[in-house]
């Protein structure tokens, strides 16, 4: 036997799936986030890593050679030389960093997608300016920390997680003008996505039911292997994730960096995946309405009829791209009597947004948007994509895989070898 691994980390819950050499799934496994695992992140997260593999079948887990874990993008931890974090972890879209962010702006060029107040490297120079740091301690991403877990070496990350930190993926460097950072020396070493890195560790293999010589590969992020469980794979076609927040990812031969913007570019094999990520999205829906009332009022929409609404549907204030602007109020008002109307307002808003964000990516040079796949759970709403349909004026396609799992388990399938 000779199954791959992929472990999503995203932000409703965490997932497994094991897939064969021909990438058919063989197990498939899932941890939903509950209420009370924000009190101690680090903690949940290594209780539904090791949940989630001992959820697969014992026959199937002993065949796996290679595991890959994705996370999501610039959720951080500051850890000690044990592995143990010693601050609470700083989720994705905690933008305490504001603070820091003029001293970044001395820092860092112009253009630079660490120029955001929710970049990784924001994050820890926040931490510094708490006096949070030390010389020994490790500077590590989610993926990077859970892959320690099953591996114990600390210190190594990948450069798509390592782009918000400030890595540069086209020279596979730490720019010159990072050099001058006090925290220097705890950044993790980086390598390309889907590396082996080591194998389990034999206590790992043993209390969880592994083979001794499991490897663990560098990991990615979670919007990222959903474009790769997608199916996309020509310059052009683009991946929308529908999740708790919106992301956008166009397959390009061009690179496209504009910090105005938040747009910044992920290497992927020869090309590049451009794109941002919005704070609206699935949290904002869920703020006003339950699943089944989702369902329920959604199938009332007629998305051929467009309303008056002009909304910015936002929880709080601030957002990351297409507008990367972290005082932006949200806009949910006028709200009009009916459930119906007001959720066909946030998920037109919602679209425009998305088109927006495609425009945008066009204007400043990316290949021209052929079609769209949707990853998350937005996909499974029709009236959504109708909705989307009539801003996008292309086709909008359900992935061959709709679980970032499944694109995770590629990568280590794969070991970095994309066939892009």
């Amino acid at each position: 036997m000779n199954f791959s691994l992929g472990i999503d980390f995203g932000t409703s819950g965490a997932r497994a799936m094991v897939i064969d050499p021909q990438r058919t799934i063989q197990a498939q496994a899932q941890y939903p986030w509950e209420p009370s695992s924000t009190k101690d992140l680090a903690a949940s997260w290594q209780q539904a890593l090791f949940g989630l593999i001992e959820q697969i079948p014992q026959e199937i887990r002993r065949g796996i050679k290679a595991i890959a874990i994705d996370g999501t993008s610039s959720t951080v931890l500051l850890c000690d030389r044990w592995g143990k974090p010693v601050a609470e972890p700083l989720l994705y879209h905690d933008a305490r960093g504001l603070i820091v962010r003029e001293k970044l702006a001395a820092i860092a060029p112009n253009n630079q997608v660490v120029l955001s107040a929710t970049s990784s490297l924001a994050k820890l120079l926040w931490w510094e300016s708490q006096q949070t740091t030390a010389k020994d301690y490790y500077f590590l991403h989610q993926a990077d920390w859970l892959a320690f877990l099953l591996h114990g070496k600390l210190g190594i990350s990948d450069y798509h997680n390592a782009l918000k930190l400030g890595y540069d993926p086209q020279q596979l460097c730490y720019p010159s003008w990072m050099e001058q950072l006090r925290v220097k020396p705890i950044l993790p070493e980086v390598l390309a996505p889907g590396t082996p890195v080591s194998e389990v560790s034999p206590e790992i293999a043993c209390s969880l039911g592994l083979q001794r010589h499991c490897v663990v590969c560098a990991g990615t992020t979670d919007s990222i292997a959903a474009f790769l469980a997608s199916g996309a794979q020509q310059p052009g076609e683009a991946v929308t994730s529908l999740g708790s927040t919106l992301v956008l990812k166009l397959l390009s031969r061009h690179r496209v960096d504009d910090a105005r913007y938040g747009i910044y570019s992920h290497r992927l094999g020869d090309g590049w995946l451009t794109g941002g990520a919005s704070n609206t999205g699935g949290a904002v829906l869920r703020h006003f309405f339950s699943d089944t009332e989702l369902a329920d009022l959604s199938s009332q929409i007629d998305p051929n009829q467009e309303s008056s609404l002009d909304y910015y549907p936002l929880l709080g204030v601030g957002d990351r791209f297409p507008v990367n602007d972290p005082y932006l109020q949200p806009k949910l008002e006028p709200r009009p009597p009916e459930a119906v109307a007001f959720l066909q307002g946030l998920l037109e808003g919602m679209a425009r947004i998305e088109a927006r964000g495609y425009h945008l990516l066009q204007q400043l040079g990316a290949t021209p948007l052929s079609q769209v796949y949707t990853a998350g759970g937005g996909a499974k709403n029709p009236a959504w994509t109708a909705i989307r349909k009539r801003y996008l004026h292309i086709p909008i396609l359900p992935p061959k895989h709709a679980e970032a799992a499944y694109g995770t388990a590629i990568l280590a399938l794969e070991k970095g070898k994309f066939r892009i």
